[in-house]
């Protein structure tokens, strides 16, 4: 048998041998809901949060659409730095928009029905991301794995007019990396064997779990590039990070990290949360706890020598009514950063900035054991 068809069997069986993933990231879901809901231009640059009174808000941004991200608008941004970019009338075409409670909940539960109904294991992550595993479904066949997300991404634009990204790959990381390459409204797939194509000259932040911290560590050591981790290989990246953290990196890159589907929560979770003496409407402030909690929580993970894959935002208004706003990555982390940035991108897009807030708490979840992932806690404390 001649090496060219030992080399294509070798392939074969490893795509036969994969699982199929696919992740589904609706693009900016609460902007695209209230664009629908209002009947507005979806070119013209929206921003949902608190009232940004001429400029003079006190508020954050919950969230925005594609157009106001072209002016540098992001989430949890002081609504009075958003005018300054993008103005409101008359001097600006900026919409700004309280966000509609309701409408968000109801249009992820009629997205993550269609998504259920097509998957053998299904695991919604937010309100506007969730997991599959189609492997079975598609007989697996990575060409059936790709027309079904076509037809889905059709469905939900058809019948709910909302636009849809999605990633196949062979773990969970692929997935969601492969949903962010043709934002808004694209599809990536990656098969096994291409695998090494995929991370050929990335960038190492692009890689869910590396945060700025580790990737300004790499760039330190000349590395800015999954094809520089490569060539670096495990061992001499083990010398200046840790051994758990350059072996996962190289198990990125063969494509060997998680590829679990579960829709089932650990209970097994580390949570802070602090009352105020006075109810709050000055959500900065609220903020500033919420950052004190995510640091406090980590530590106490790290402590415990664990890590999460799942963050939750706890908020309690004047007259105690309490909502819970949790979201999912891809690997299990112990990185301050990390969590910092989803806690905050939770609250800013879920706070009523017209309640009194009673109480703010965070909670890390689905946890795993040091054996099973991923951590920077050696490299970021040496």
């Amino acid at each position: 048998m001649g090496f060219a068809l030992l080399k294509n069997l070798r392939l074969s069986l490893e795509i036969m041998g994969s699982r199929i993933l696919v992740h589904c990231d609706l693009d900016a879901f609460y902007a695209a809901v209230e664009t629908l809901h209002h009947n507005l231009d979806p070119d013209i640059p929206l921003i949902l949060g608190s009232d940004p009174k001429g400029g003079t808000g006190r508020g954050i941004v919950s969230t925005c659409n594609y157009a106001a991200r072209k002016y540098g608008i992001r989430s949890a941004m002081p609504i009075g730095e958003a005018w300054r970019r993008c103005p409101g009338p008359p001097h600006g075409n900026g919409h700004y928009l309280k966000s509609t409670r309701g409408l968000y909940s109801r249009a992820s539960r009629k997205v993550m029905e269609i998504l259920a109904k097509n998957a053998d294991k299904f695991e919604q992550a937010s309100i506007d991301e969730a997991y599959l595993d189609v492997t079975d479904i598609c007989e697996n066949n990575w060409d059936t794995a790709l027309a079904l997300t076509k037809n889905l991404q059709s469905e939900i634009m058809d019948t709910l007019g909302l636009s849809t990204s999605f990633g196949i790959g062979s773990t969970r990381i692929l997935a969601k990396m492969g949903s962010e390459e043709n934002k808004p409204g694209g599809i990536h797939r990656t098969l096994p064997d291409e695998i090494g194509t995929f991370f050929d000259n990335r960038p190492v932040r692009e890689v869910p779990g590396i945060g700025p911290k580790t990737a300004t560590r790499l760039a330190e050591w000349g590395i800015n590039t999954m094809s520089e981790v490569s060539e670096y290989g495990e061992i001499a990246i083990s010398r200046f990070t840790s051994e758990r953290f350059a072996s996962w990196l190289m198990r990125v890159i063969d494509g060997e990290t998680s590829d679990d589907i579960s829709p089932l929560r650990s209970r097994k979770s580390v949570g802070k949360e602090s009352t105020f003496e006075y109810d709050q409407l000055d959500v900065q402030n609220v903020l500033e706890h919420l950052s004190s909690l995510v640091i406090r929580v980590m530590k106490k993970a790290r402590e415990m020598g664990v890590a999460g894959r799942l963050g939750e935002v706890k908020i309690r208004y004047q007259g105690f009514e309490t909502h819970t706003h949790g979201r999912s990555i891809p690997v299990a982390m112990d990185d301050d950063s990390v969590f910092m940035r989803l806690a905050h991108g939770l609250f800013a897009e879920h706070v009523d900035h017209d309640r009194p807030i009673r109480l703010i708490g965070f909670r890390l979840g689905n946890l795993e054991m040091p054996e099973s992932r991923q951590s920077t806690l050696d490299f970021e404390e040496q």
